[in-house]
């Protein structure tokens, strides 16, 4: 059962797998603040930088709070797990998390979350609408993929990652949100817009669909293009994101 200790890995490990378990484990902390967890449910993992193509998932029973890089279990693509631990990991995450690491050479994060106001907007058939600037600068990143029940079905992995494609954003049918990203910062700063821009849309369709205002069709084109910039946002936006889980969730880089 998780305790929310446990023994620092710091010295027993690369520093290029403890660089990738302090972010990991910032992310965790940074949806858990944001109020985008789902008690011990959802996932967000990192590949650990080597040849294995081993990555790093939650613990399953953990709190994103309290969220380590220490507490982190490192797993292989086939759900085998490579380190002395007794933590295990949920299989649904594991089904979603090990297909996109392993057809992505980019999906160096993967954060996946069940938000109400993600949730809302897979759920809805027309999925994300232009309806204000957030989603404006996404919508022609969203890749979709149709809800197949818990993902416990490996078989469902070559689906999802066919939908994906090359895409960095995903709005999973009655499921959830997904972003993937080089870095932690850009997985973090796509999945903040597109969870933004979902809770936009459920409060603007509140009024009903025939009252809300689409962006016109010459700003959306242009706002695309602006999109691409996305990368650069990221890189200025994280360290502000640390210095806020210093002052707000320190602990996490232990």
């Amino acid at each position: 059962m998780a305790d929310g200790t446990t023994a620092s890995l710091k010295s027993r490990v690369s520093e290029a797998e403890w660089n990738a378990r302090v972010e990991l484990a910032a992310l965790y902390r940074l949806v858990a603040l944001h109020g985008w967890d789902d008690m011990i449910f959802t996932h967000i993992s990192a590949r650990v930088p080597g040849p294995e193509h081993h990555f790093l998932i939650n613990p399953y029973g953990w709190y994103f709070e309290e969220m380590t890089a220490s507490c982190l279990v490192k797993v292989d693509l086939d759900g085998n797990i490579v380190q002395d631990t007794t933590s295990f990991i949920n299989p649904a995450g594991f089904t979603i998390h090990s297909a996109i690491h392993a057809a992505r050479e980019d999906a160096h994060f993967v954060i996946h979350l069940h938000t109400v106001a993600g949730v809302g907007v897979a759920a809805q058939q027309e999925g994300l609408l232009p309806l204000g600037q957030n989603a404006c600068l996404l919508q022609h990143q969203v890749a979709y993929h149709g809800y197949e029940g818990l993902a416990l079905n490996h078989d469902e992995r070559g689906r999802l990652v066919a939908d994906l494609g090359d895409k960095p954003l995903m709005l999973l049918r009655n499921h959830g949100t997904l972003a993937v990203g080089q870095t932690a910062a850009q997985a973090w700063i796509g999945m903040f817009f597109l969870e933004r821009a979902c809770a936009q849309q459920v409060a603007a369709l509140s009024v009903g669909r025939e009252h809300v205002l689409m962006a016109p069709d010459a700003a959306q084109a242009e706002t695309r293009e602006q999109g691409k910039g996305i990368g650069f946002i990221s890189s200025l936006a994280w360290p502000g994101a640390l210095r806020m889980l210093d002052r707000r969730s320190p602990g996490y880089d232990v």
